[in-house]
């Protein structure tokens, strides 16, 4: 008794597939002109939106000193899953917390006042002087500002006051305005970083509406990722240097004095051999032999103090230099076709097969 019910489905499934098909082949009409509207719709959105070339780099983060934590320890922990690489001494940024400079408002602040010359501009403008005065936006854009986003507008013209620019620098804040936060927002989808782990390199991209100015703004943000790098690393041998140098600025005033002292005593005693004489002149070549040791060994200092802040500074070796692209990275056009054809399909389908359901919805009512 259970093959003829089992025959019955699947004869049954195969009568519903079949009756799916014919209804999809019966109204082939209404799902090819959808899908074609779609496709001109997709067409035309692919050709109004601009271009973007994206530009970057890639380098490796090499420090002077290796990591401590290493050698057979490092490699049966790394079979384990577990990165000791940030476990070593030293006051080091590791490569896994680049993407959090980058996306720091300081460093956002930075790029964009960073300077870049367009096509046809006579002289260097900032990011910022370029997005809010030279770049027009594409029809879609500015479409979608004014519709879908008008909201947004409506509720920041209601929250605009006269006391926006508060300064408050006197409480060691940092202020954002709101058109940099419009800026920051596009930074956003503009600048990229990745850290590969397993080889150990950094990779980091910007893109921009124009080739050249993508490749400015690559190496700007790249000198400036590893500047904030190098004085994170340097800080403690910098303040170091400084210490020392103030030391022996001053050892070296007091070695100068006494041997100003010592010479003029010498120059007015020539002939003298009295018993004080003798002791002044002691004493005196005694607190300069005390003031010449200080001041030697307060030289040694600073030159070790030189060689350490050498000897920090991390190396970043290039592997991929800028350089500015010649074909487009956005928009891809083929997908954008191909994804709003494939839309206006499944748009149409569902259209023919609801309506044909809610027709039948409406006779079982009318019955």
């Amino acid at each position: 008794m259970e093959e003829p019910k089992l025959n019955s489905t699947i004869q049954s499934d195969e009568i519903d597939l079949l009756e799916l098909a014919k209804t999809a082949w019966t109204s082939r009409k209404i799902i090819f002109s959808i899908t074609m509207i779609f496709t001109v719709l997709g067409l035309i959105v692919s050709l109004v939106l601009k271009n973007e070339y994206t530009a970057g780099s890639t380098f490796v983060p090499q420090t002077s000193e290796p990591n401590k934590v290493g050698g057979s320890l490092g490699g049966l922990a790394s079979l384990a899953g577990i990165n000791l690489s940030g476990m070593g001494g030293g006051n080091e940024i590791p490569p896994t917390l680049y993407p959090k400079i980058v996306t720091s408002v300081p460093f956002r602040k930075s790029l964009i006042e960073a300077k870049i010359q367009p096509y046809g501009s006579d002289k260097p403008i900032t990011y910022r002087y370029y997005f809010d005065s030279v770049y027009r936006p594409s029809i879609l854009t500015v479409m979608g500002k004014y519709s879908i986003g008008l909201p947004g507008l409506l509720i920041k013209a209601l929250k605009r006051t006269n006391n926006q620019n508060i300064e408050l620098n006197k409480f060691g804040l940092i202020n954002i305005s709101e058109n940099e936060f419009e800026h920051f927002k596009r930074l956003e989808n503009q600048v990229a970083i990745q850290f590969n782990e397993k080889e150990g390199f950094v990779s980091l991209s910007f893109s921009m509406p124009e080739p050249r100015i993508a490749a400015q703004m690559a190496k700007f943000a790249e000198e400036l990722l590893q500047k904030e790098v190098i004085e994170f690393k340097i800080q403690n041998a910098r303040e170091q240097l400084k210490f020392t140098e103030e030391r022996f600025q001053e050892k070296k005033t007091e070695f100068e004095l006494i041997e100003n002292r010592l010479a003029n005593f010498r120059d007015r005693n020539q002939n003298l051999s009295s018993a004080i004489v003798i002791n002044q002149l002691q004493k005196l070549e005694a607190e300069y032999n005390f003031a010449f040791n200080v001041y030697n060994e307060l030289a040694k200092q600073l030159e070790q103090a030189k060689l350490q802040v050498s000897k920090d500074t991390p190396i970043f070796s290039i592997i991929q230099p800028v350089t500015v692209p010649i074909e487009k990275s956005a928009p891809k056009r083929p997908l954008i076709l191909v994804g709003f054809a494939f839309v206006g399909f499944l748009l149409s389908i569902g259209y023919v097969f609801g309506n044909q359901y809610f027709s039948t919805i409406k006779e079982m009512w009318n019955r």
